[in-house]
């Protein structure tokens, strides 16, 4: 079992303790007035519950209240926390006090209260005393690490504020915050029982080797996009003669024989033999880039006729092959080649040795036509042959035009560097330093490739674990402790007469919703009507995931904490509960016998916290009752005698 609420408490400046207590494994109800503090019980658990935000509201408790703490009970074992209001302009507190007390003992005085615990370690200490299995590791959104689950995560399944209890669109805690949406639905299987530990560690180290799988994809093509740019080889072996440290090299020299004929540039000390001033290799560059592109330009407009010789080609046969159809469908005339060689009527077959001469022609003209369609369907494929032959010469014009210009790129660049540079042996020094940067950075890139044998490697190591993991295990069992949750739903759902009781019922874990599977199509929350059948299907959720808890011993708070339900119901603004009456006060009575039925079944199990502004003297509401706060009684959470100057009434 895990835990329970015992009480809640709060400390103002003068150390003053104000608690109230519940009793663990029953409905309690705290009903009263608007704004006397009802709402910050929530807000207070959640904020001691090491939450990362200051999320207590309300100018009574921020200007009155000094510390803000909660009695959790488990079994014989009981835990006090306490937080510290954020002091001075700090957005929270990131430090607590967290003590293990003789079961039964009150909290602890504020002189005693040590806040020296980091808000991270504390998070810890309440997920173990939750019992959380820390070791298990849930795949993160945006994050390559994967988390362990914690009590944060569980309190998704344990709370329901005002704004969410009867709300449509979420039927979660903090499910409408950004990112954590994600966060519940990776979170659902693990509080469900679905994710086995060790499974769990294996699907983790196979999310990781897919991880790294990617990124060795990645660099593999990306290392073969940055193999070494011939083009700016070879104008560096261009520069290297002109400065006299190498002598012309020979044509059609490939990428990795410019990269050896530089290698012995930098070996040089002194220049050799200048070459003859008037050679120009940027003006023999452009005009060769201008007979690259003359030859880019044919080649574009021989494919684009081939491409409409083969359209038209296929255009007419296309046409031709109805036609020939049709003909051949009817199949009127007898060819002149029959056995009896002798023409036969159309119409009666019978044979007529004076048949007119039109029928001979469209004879003929069908053969013609044949042949016609035989020769064409025979030139589509060499002229497809032909599109990729000429497409395949228009890569290699690109690639030579790419290269083109990183020579000429390269080759300027290094006139420009060394225009200036009058002696010779500088100049050569300059070319020097260029090319060993050159070849330095071509050497890391050479090395990329290399990632393919260890590609291998982890392509292995996948498949070995996807046997090991087997295929949708988790998931089948998700969707059947699901089955199970959502029967439970549904005799809720019929107990409180909700909306399509008489439809299956489901639970959602990807949408985060509930579905009923009627005749006419599945039917959201969202898009059922009025908010009893809002509010119905929240309690119903949360009541069959809490028994689910409860019978598979999960790491889930044994609580639940709603805040105001009878607000589809009962006006906020009314001045008692002799407001709501007829089918209102009857819907909200069966909402409570259905949360009274619930932990009675339970036996102890399960606690349910409820705010309220409905006060109504029936069972069990009544009994269940551990608290009024009312204007007329003078309670509230925060003591009148704690108010020392005036606030406006939140």
């Amino acid at each position: 079992m895990t835990f329970q609420i015992s009480s809640i408490s709060i400390y103002n400046e003068n150390g003053v303790i104000r608690t109230v207590p519940f009793k663990p494994g029953k409905l309690n109800i705290i009903t009263g007035d608007s704004r006397r503090g009802k709402s910050a019980l929530l807000n207070i658990v959640d904020y001691c519950l090491a939450s990362k935000d200051y999320v207590i509201k309300g100018a009574a408790l921020r200007n009155f209240v000094q510390v803000f703490a909660v009695t959790l009970v488990k079994e014989q074992r009981q835990l006090f926390v306490a937080r510290p209001a954020p002091a001075g302009k700090a957005a929270t507190a990131t430090t607590m006090c967290v003590v293990s007390q003789a079961l039964g003992a009150p909290p602890p005085q504020r002189t005693e209260l040590n806040f020296s615990t980091p808000l991270d370690i504390a998070k810890d200490v309440l997920s173990e005393f939750s019992e959380i299995d820390r070791t298990v590791r849930i795949p993160a959104v945006r994050s390559v690490t994967p988390i362990p689950p914690s009590v944060r995560h569980a309190l998704f399944f344990c709370l329901q504020k005002q704004n969410e209890v009867a709300n449509p669109d979420l039927l979660f805690h903090s499910q409408g915050e950004e990112f954590l949406p994600a966060t519940i639905r990776a979170m659902i299987p693990y509080f469900l029982g679905a994710v086995d530990p060790e499974q769990a560690l294996l699907e983790n180290r196979l999310r990781l080797l897919r991880q790294e799988l990617a990124q060795l994809e990645a660099a593999v093509a990306a290392a073969r996009s940055l193999s070494p740019a011939s083009g700016q080889a070879l104008a560096l072996v261009t520069e290297a003669v002109e400065a006299g440290l190498l002598q012309p090299p020979r044509e059609g020299m490939a990428a990795e024989g410019a990269l050896e004929y530089l290698r012995q540039a930098i070996a040089e000390s002194a220049p050799t033999q200048m070459p003859d001033a008037g050679d120009d290799p940027v003006s023999a560059l452009v005009e060769q880039r201008r007979g690259l592109r003359e030859r880019h330009g044919r080649a574009r407009a021989r494919i684009a006729n081939l491409k409409r010789a083969a359209q038209e080609n296929n255009e007419f046969l296309d046409q031709a092959a109805e036609q020939h159809a049709r003909l051949a469908t009817l199949n009127l005339f007898t060819p002149a080649n029959t056995a009896d060689q002798v023409p036969r009527c159309p119409v009666c077959d019978s044979h007529q040795p004076q048949l007119s001469q039109i029928a001979e022609a469209i004879n003929r003209d069908l053969g013609r036509l044949e042949a016609d369609m035989t020769v064409i369907g025979n030139d589509t494929p060499e002229i497809n042959a032909l599109i990729a032959a000429e497409e395949e010469t228009l890569q290699e014009i690109r690639g030579a035009l790419g290269r083109n210009q990183d020579q000429l790129d390269t080759l300027t660049a290094g006139q420009r560097a060394a225009q200036g540079q009058a002696d010779a042996s500088r100049r050569a020094v300059l070319v020097q330093g260029r090319i060993s940067l050159f070849l330095e950075t071509s050497g890391r890139q050479v090395q990329g490739p290399q990632v393919v044998d260890r590609r291998e490697e982890v392509r292995a190591k996948i498949a070995e674990l996807e046997e090991a993991v087997g295929s949708g295990a988790r998931d089948d069992r998700l969707n059947s402790f699901v089955s199970r949750i959502n029967t439970k739903i549904k005799d809720k759902a019929v107990a409180l007469d909700l909306e399509h009781k008489e439809s299956p019922i489901r639970l959602d874990p990807r949408g985060l919703t509930i579905v009923a599977d009627t005749a006419r199509g599945p039917v959201r929350l969202a898009d059922m009507g009025g908010g009893e059948n809002w509010l119905g299907y929240h309690v119903a959720t949360l009541l069959s995931m809490h028994e689910w808890f409860s019978e598979q011993r999960s790491p889930v708070p044994r609580f639940l904490i709603l805040d105001q339900p009878s607000q589809v119901y009962f006006p906020e603004d009314a001045p008692d509960s002799t407001a709501l009456a007829g089918p209102d006060r009857t819907a909200l009575l069966n909402l409570y016998k259905t949360i009274h039925s619930t932990v009675e079944a339970l036996d102890g199990d399960f606690q349910v916290i409820v705010m309220e502004h409905a006060d109504l003297d029936d069972e069990p509401f009544r009994s269940s009752v551990e608290a009024r706060w009312r204007r007329s009684n003078g309670q509230a959470l925060v003591p009148q005698g704690w108010i020392t100057e005036d606030i406006a009434e939140d």
